[in-house]
């Protein structure tokens, strides 16, 4: 596919696109007349790249983990810094704080709505009367 169809199918502009391969962290063939052409796999990491930078995390960290995204615990790595680790762990620790806001957040827009929908039901009934 090309730039334009990837930039469609994930939401993220193609000047964003550029910049991830101009970071390394998507690497398009080139087709022999030089255009890039974005493999279907790309979808997927176009997303985890996108979701790590709204968390926070800087580009340069984000090429170091991203073969990590698709691998099992077995993880190496081979120079491991204290400081980047605690830039990650702060990181880790931000996006459950998120996560429990966004989760109760859900539980109250689900407990509204099912209010919405019993009133609904009484109106309803009353209406058939």
């Amino acid at each position: 596919m090309r730039i334009g169809e990837l930039s469609k199918r994930t939401g993220v502009p193609t000047r964003m696109l550029r910049y991830y391969e101009e970071q390394g962290l998507i690497t398009p063939r080139r087709l022999d007349n030089g255009y890039r052409e974005y493999d279907e796999y790309l979808i997927d990491r176009v997303h985890k790249i996108r979701g790590l930078l709204d968390a926070g995390i800087p580009t340069r960290i984000i090429g170091d983990m991203l073969p990590c995204l698709n691998q099992g615990p077995e993880i190496v790595v081979t120079d491991p810094d204290p400081a980047l680790r605690e830039m990650l762990v702060a990181q880790r620790d931000k996006m459950t704080e998120r996560i429990a806001f966004l989760e109760q957040n859900r539980e109250a827009l689900t407990r509204y709505i099912e209010a919405m929908d019993i009133a609904g039901e009484v109106l309803h009934t009353r209406g058939a009367r």
